[in-house]
């Protein structure tokens, strides 16, 4: 394997709990090399979820986070000078394609469409990435799959994914885990015990049903292992709380009050 891509092999199992069928659904998609996108809401586990996928078919994993300044060539790549004049760096997506990595954008509505387009001709039966720009056209690596992610809650009109790219997905959904499973996450990813961790998954169930009400998004999966890294390292459960859970998704003082009386209920 070439250096420039043995860097993104994940060498320690990262933990993931299944929650459904979604190994065994990816792991056909990988064998089928259809390109695939997951969606759910911030802090479910989808990243995590490619990292394991990846570490479990032993194939490098190149991460880009999406952002609306992003442009063509952040992806595809550029050309550079140095001191030895004008040399031609592969971006994310070309590195991942030539040598037969898994590329992951992330929140990939955050880029704009103008940008994402560069992803068809490498998603559709072709399997072609051209580099307009150096005048190569790459023929994907037979280990090549990109994935992209994005939660549905946040697209509108303006930040959405096209027809025509969203069509050239298979898709998973993900959530949040359900409360036992949550629990047994929470727990293992901060080191806390399961009674503390059961009250946090509590809070944050609460917490969802406010979504659309009042809050804009959940607490997440994520949030409540910040909470509990908290409470393994000493800190008052109910200022965990207020400090992972509450203060980062709200300012309202209204909604802030109602969430803080949740975590008193079981703190």
């Amino acid at each position: 394997m070439s250096d420039a891509i043995e860097q993104y092999l994940i060498k320690n199992e990262p933990y993931y709990h299944p929650v459904a069928d979604e190994v065994t659904l990816y792991e056909a998609a990988y064998s089928a090399r259809i390109p695939m996108m997951l969606k759910g809401p911030t802090g479910c586990g989808k990243t995590r979820f490619v990292e394991f996928m990846a570490w479990k078919l032993k194939k490098p994993l190149i991460t880009v986070a999406c952002n609306e300044d992003m442009t063509a060539s952040d992806l595809v790549g550029r050309f550079l000078l140095d001191a030895q004049g004008t040399r031609w760096q592969d971006g994310p997506l070309t590195t991942a394609a030539r040598y037969g990595a898994i590329c992951y954008l992330d929140e990939v509505v955050e880029a704009r469409q103008d940008t994402t387009v560069v992803i068809h001709p490498v998603t559709d039966s072709r399997r072609i990435l051209p580099l307009e720009k150096k005048g190569e056209l790459i023929n994907a690596h037979p280990d090549f799959q990109l994935v992209i992610s994005y939660n549905p809650g946040y697209q509108s009109l303006m930040k959405d994914l096209k027809q025509s790219t969203k069509q050239r997905f298979g898709a998973l959904d993900f959530n949040y885990p359900d409360h036992d499973t949550e629990t047994e996450i929470v727990s293992h990813e901060s080191g806390i015990d399961k009674a503390i961790s059961t009250k946090l998954v509590s809070i944050a169930e609460r917490a969802r049903n406010l979504k659309g009400h009042g809050l804009d998004e959940g607490i997440s999966t994520r949030m409540l292992i910040y909470a509990g890294n908290l409470i393994a390292k000493g800190v008052e459960a109910h200022a965990a709380c207020r400090v992972a859970l509450v203060r980062p998704i709200t300012d309202d003082p209204d909604m802030r009050d109602a969430l803080d009386a949740a975590v008193a209920t079981f703190f």
